[in-house]
């Protein structure tokens, strides 16, 4: 994958990776054990500068204060750059419904949007797109990806000259100066926060970081993780609206700061270091479940840790259950999320929360006695062994061949070996 190889020569530029995450680690879970005292702070030079905050409790507070602020600003166009937020509380869907035209400005979000569909990553909307489908639906002849990239940026362009809202996410919320961060790499962010009158941030309260001093560690740890960069293309600071002496920037400045279950999620013990997630992506790059279904329900771990908790168990249960729990997400996460043991708490609650079906509650009670009867594991476990093996390698074409099941199990093979009885 090339990912894999982008990423080996990015990661070159520390000297100690190790020790880098650790550190970003630690300054994201500081961040969040300290959320009110940082988020004030943020709010207050934020105002300070002229910006202006919304709190938000959940999803629909949030789109009320953006369709309020457009019906104000009498908007017919608004452009919007990639956020996870915005997917996250289906900003698009519903302010269309309100009669706005919202248009996507990511090339890989214009694409999946076009073809109505979500984000099929957060880093890399159109990753589980090939260059053959996106040109049969475009109606375009084989153009090459740079080529698609100049069809959609000639098809955008004059758009951002007449919208009246671009709406962003952000990657970090500085507390010390009161400032949102913005990094991306086709500079599409830069436009919407820029050339429209009136500019919307939409973030959780989670991006929190305390001081600009962190940011030349998080911008090279995210940058690598999530594209294999050593740096992305553009990185915005913006502490609040034009100023007298500004060459550009928006007349107004609103930064909408949600809630939506994140307070839900840090009042459990375990599961709360999800929110020191810095959403780079990786880890969607190596969990079997994403790479065999992209576009489905739970796209990223993450979403699979937090959203049971922000709604209920009775209807995320899938999201519990899809993982392989091998620690190999742990060990590719740039602020070293120990997700498997987050998951394996939420199984957990499932099952004191009695929401385990009838079938897996019979299932492991047999385990269990079979499990604790060695002469049920010798015999049995070879038997039930053979017939699970050949039920999961078997195939029509017989492209694979089936392992050969011992006739002993490892027990019995030991005790023969030091002539035990």
């Amino acid at each position: 994958m090339k990912y894999d190889e982008a990423f080996q020569k990015a990661s070159l530029q520390f000297n100690n990776l190790d020790l880098a995450r650790s550190r970003a680690a630690h300054a994201r879970w500081k961040s969040i054990e300290n959320l009110d005292s940082y988020l004030i702070e943020f709010e207050a030079n934020f105002i300070k500068n002229g910006g202006k905050i919304i709190w938000a409790q959940d999803s629909l507070e949030a789109i009320d204060a953006i369709i309020e602020i457009s019906k104000n600003a009498s908007a017919q166009t608004i452009l919007k750059s990639k956020s996870s937020t915005a997917e996250e509380v289906l900003l698009k869907e519903r302010v269309r419904l309100e009669g706005f035209d919202i248009i996507e400005t990511d090339a890989g979000d214009y694409i999946a949007d076009s073809m109505n569909e979500h984000s099929g990553h957060m880093v890399l909307p159109a990753i589980h797109k090939s260059i053959e489908e996106i040109n049969t639906h475009f109606g375009l002849n084989n153009l090459s990806p740079e080529q698609l990239v100049d069809v959609i940026r000639n098809r955008l362009r004059e758009l951002y000259l007449s919208a009246e809202i671009g709406i962003t996410g952000c990657n970090f919320l500085i507390a010390d100066p009161g400032a949102i961060v913005i990094t991306e790499n086709e500079g599409n962010a830069q436009l919407c926060a820029s050339i429209p009158k009136t500019h919307i941030v939409l973030t959780g309260f989670d991006k929190i970081l305390p001081s600009l001093n962190y940011l030349d560690l998080f911008l090279p740890l995210l940058s690598t993780y999530g594209t294999g960069q050593k740096l992305t293309a553009y990185n915005s600071i913006i502490t609040g609206p034009r100023q007298v002496d500004d060459l550009d920037g928006p007349e107004e400045l609103y930064v909408i700061i949600i809630d939506n279950g994140r307070s839900d999620v840090l009042g459990h013990e375990v599961q709360r270091q999800a929110a020191t997630c810095i959403k780079c992506g990786a880890c969607q790059f190596n969990w079997p479940v994403y790479m065999s279904d992209p576009d489905g329900a739970y796209p990223n771990p993450l979403s699979a840790v937090t959203d049971p908790l922000k709604d209920n168990f009775e209807t995320q249960e899938e999201a519990v259950r899809n993982s392989l729990l091998d620690g190999n997400l742990t060990d590719i996460c740039p602020v070293k999320i120990d997700i498997q043991k987050m998951l394996i708490e939420n199984r957990k609650e499932s099952v004191e929360k009695g929401l385990e079906s009838r079938a897996n509650k019979l299932f492991y009670f047999f385990w269990k006695k079979a499990m604790l009867n060695r002469d049920i594991m010798n015999w049995k476990g070879i038997k039930a062994g053979k017939y699970i093996m050949e039920g999961l390698y078997k195939s029509d074409q017989d492209l694979r061949e089936t392992p050969t099941i011992v006739s002993q199990s490892f027990n019995e093979q030991w005790r023969e070996k030091l002539n035990i009885k």
